[in-house]
Parts: structure tokens; sequence; C-alpha cells
């Protein structure tokens, strides 16, 4: 039997006209002179040209002249430098102060890509065979930085339509950083291997409640107080590292789904967020949510990460840890199986491994799950979302590189009580570059991170080359059918 798959007319695109106001900061010195020269200025001059700019950009962002005083409080601290009280400078002073340290950023300028799909929350007014879904992509600008951005989609029959985007275009507001207790965070210390010989000195001055804050003075006293080695700082660095990957963020409810970025929060993943892969969980106790892994990546270390929504509002994120929560291309299961956490990962960047675990954020015991077997696929192989239950097995859309690297789609299937028993396989690709998909950032790559299956309709949305994105449906009786025809 030959397998059909349908290729849709939607493309996503980059759209650079989609920016949104991001701090801007070029070094105290340059600030102090700026700041001064400000503050030298007429009232009525300053009065003047922060209309003008509030004329200028009040139709690219939504409550600018609140950026602008937000950013005007970043720098405060400079203020007081010039040995003034920052709350005693005029509003139109303060305003046209933070308008300096603003920068607008194109935040899919380069590429939108890595997609995957989840069902929204919200199916309320809709018939029987409609489905609103929740798109996430990898959306990569300025200086190769990665962010998460979401799309809304309604799925018709065997059809997918595609919400208007938004006009305005927001970061998450930081709710709060992570609160840690000692003996948990040295679990999570002992956990990364990080010795007591550098985590018992800094821990013990610390209170038995601390957050980052409290952290991070006590670390950079250390390290001036003591002549430490390249690993050792290095080894400090990471416990910064851990510290400040707990975040809880929160967008504004007048916001689009659209609207909303997810912009690297920190030094550790200053150069991305890459690859996102939702799935929507099922607890045990009948309640639901969202998680998704993603890699956060500082242009030199990766680190894996969970992040977690009910509403696509409200997020928390924390690390991934333990001695397999390594490299990229982690998916969950979308519930336990058999009382345990289930993972999809690829360790050692060949193979593709199952990993299992008591708790969601430690992953210490791993097996290899598939091998690279055919031509199209011995570079290495790795999934393409998380597994999709049903009735058959476990689905596992996979993702295989062959000659001159080049990126095609696969299909496995596990057993459902026992997902390390591969039950079969596809001997060809499920889908592959056609020529116009060839070309791109990262040529002949077809990639998806999570697809979705509605009524008898399998949804895949795929990156086309690094670049744009678009989608793909197969029947999934036919699919099933298909694998089944090359059994383990």
């Amino acid at each position: 039997m030959k397998l059909s798959v349908d290729r849709k007319p939607q493309k996503i695109t980059p759209d650079f006209k989609r920016v949104f106001a991001r701090f801007f900061f070029f070094g105290e010195e340059r600030a102090l002179g700026i700041i001064q020269k400000v503050l030298d200025m007429s009232d009525s001059k300053v009065e003047r040209l922060v209309k003008d700019i509030l004329r200028d950009f009040s139709r690219r962002h939504r409550r600018v002249s609140g950026l602008f005083l937000h950013h005007y409080e970043k720098i405060s601290y400079l203020i007081q430098q010039l040995e003034l009280d920052p709350k005693e400078i005029s509003q139109w002073k303060q305003l046209l102060i933070g308008s300096y340290f603003t920068m607008e950023y194109s935040l899919e300028s380069a590429a939108i890509f890595n997609p995957s799909i989840v069902e929204d929350p919200n199916q309320d007014g809709l018939s029987e065979d409609q489905k609103r879904v929740i798109i996430s992509f990898r959306a990569t600008g300025e200086g190769h930085i990665s962010s998460l951005v979401f799309r809304r989609g309604l799925i018709t029959g065997n059809n997918i339509h595609l919400s208007k985007t938004g006009v305005f275009v927001d970061e998450a507001e930081v709710v709060l950083g992570g609160t840690y207790k000692k003996s948990q965070f040295q679990n999570i210390l002992t956990q990364m291997n990080i010795t007591d010989e550098l985590s018992h000195p800094i821990l013990k001055s610390l209170p038995e409640k601390f957050s980052y804050k409290a952290l991070k003075p006590i670390i950079e006293k250390f390290q001036l107080d003591n002549n430490l080695s390249v690993e050792q700082e290095r080894t400090l660095n990471e416990i910064l590292w851990i510290a400040e990957s707990y975040t809880n963020i929160k967008f504004s409810l007048d916001t689009d789904l659209s609207e909303r970025v997810i912009f690297p929060l920190s030094k550790f993943e200053m150069k991305g967020i890459e690859d996102a892969r939702f799935v929507k969980f099922y607890h045990e106790d009948g309640a639901e949510s969202y998680f998704g892994t993603y890699t956060a990546y500082d242009g030199f270390n990766i680190m894996p990460k969970l992040i977690e929504t009910k509403d696509f509002y409200n997020f928390s994120i924390r690390p991934l840890h333990g001695q397999y929560a390594i490299d990229k291309n982690l998916a969950l299961f979308p519930r336990r199986v058999n009382g345990k956490y289930i993972m999809i990962s690829r360790i050692d960047g060949v193979n593709t491994y199952i990993m299992y675990s008591d708790q969601i954020c430690c992953w210490d015991n791993a097996k290899i799950l598939l091998r690279p077997e055919y031509a199209w696929e011995l570079v290495q192989i790795g999934n393409g979302g998380s597994p999709i239950e049903t009735k058959h097995g476990w689905l596992l859309i996979t993702h295989g590189v062959g000659p001159v690297r080049k990126y095609c789609l696969g299909a496995y299937l596990l057993d459902l009580d026992n997902p390390e028993k591969v039950i079969g396989r596809l001997e060809e690709p499920l889908l592959i570059p056609t020529e116009e998909e060839r070309e791109g950032y990262v040529p002949n790559v077809v990639y998806t991170c999570g697809a979705y299956l509605f009524n008898k309709n399998l949804f895949i949305p795929y990156a086309m080359s690094d670049y744009a994105s678009a989608f793909v449906s197969v029947n999934i009786d036919d699919l099933i059918q298909k694998i089944m025809e090359n059994p383990r």
C-alpha cells in the first residue's frame, strides 16, 4: 500500500513587522552621559520630544509609555550615582530617559519554524467535526536569538485554518523567581554532579529558605575571596544557572495568543529558547495541564527545561536534571505509564532513548529504544514530538538524518503497556522535503516538534529548512496499516 500524505496550502513565513519593545543597555558610562544630557534639557524641550516619540511608536506597541517608565526604573540606580532621587525627576524626563533604553526587536525576522501542536483549552461553540488547536513555534530574529511564539488554529474535517495574528507583541512579565529549601537544592546539585567542596561553603551561608537574589552575592563574594580554578568558576556559574532557571511568568489578559512571546529570560538562555515540544498531560487525579520541553542555550551550553501552563497566560519554568537530562530532543508522554513519567530523548546524538522517572524533573533511568536502521536515518534519529496514544499503540513521529544531512520524517508504533517494545516502524519516510521546501537557513530539512490526532486525521505541522512552517495530514488508519506492514 502506498501511503498518501496531504500537504495543506497554509504556509507560515517570517514576518519582520512583528516587533516588540525590549530593554536596551549599552554600558554604564555611555548611559550616564545620556541621562545627564536629558537632565540638562529644558522641560519644554523634553515634553515636545516625548510627545513626538509617543506619536511615532504608540501604534506599534501596547502601553508604550508604561514600557518607557519600566525601562527608566531598570536604570534608576544610575540616577542615584548622580546624587539625585530618581523619583524627583519629572515624568516627562523619566519617559524620555526610558525611551533611550528601549529598542524594537523583530522576533521572527529570520525564521519561524520547528512547530508543535496541542488542543486549545477552550473548545466552546464548536461542532463535532471542529477542534481549536494551539501551535507553538521557534521564532528567530536578530543575533539568531530564538524565542517561543504561538498561533491559534481551527481544524474542520481534514482542513486547518489559522487565526489572524494580533496587532501587538508582548513579552511576559516575570512574576516570581524560585524560592528553594537547602536540602532540596543540595539534592539537585548532587544530581548535577556538583561537589560538596563547592556547594557546602555556599549553602551554609544561606537561610533554610532562600532565593536567587540571596544566593548570587554569596557566590560573588566566594569568587572574590578564593583563588579558584577555571573548572571551579564554571561550577559556581552552573549553581547560579540552576537557581535562575526556576521562573513564573504571566501575560496580560488583554493579549491575544499570537501576541504573546516568551523571550529568553536570563543570561543562561540568552541565545535562545529552542524547539519546544508541547503536550497536553493527563494527571492521575484527573487534572489536565500542558507541558513543554525546550532547550535553553547561552551560546556555549545547553540546558533542557520544562515549561507548564493550564491557560497559556500563566507559565512556570524549571530545569530538568539528572544523569540523562542532557542534549536536545526530549518529549514527554501525555500520561504516566505503569506509574512512571516517560520521556523520549536522544542522549548520545544518534539513537532514540526511552527514559523513566518518578519525578517529572529528574531523569536517571534510560534505555535505547531505536537505532538508525534505514538509509534515510543512518546519521541519527530523534523524536518528532510527544507520542500519541492510539488503540493500536503509542504512535511516535520521528526525524531521521541521511545522506547530505537530509532530514525526513518517519513513524513508529510502541506497545501501550510496555512502550520500550517497538511494534512496527515505517521502512520509507513519511515525509521528505519537496524541491520548494529544500531551500532555507538549513537546507534539505523537514522537522516537527509535535503532531495532533483528530478523528481519523493526523495533523503534522512541520518546518521547511529551518525557515518557514507548513502543515500535512495523513489518515491514521492508513498510517497504522503501513507501519504494521513492517512489524518488529
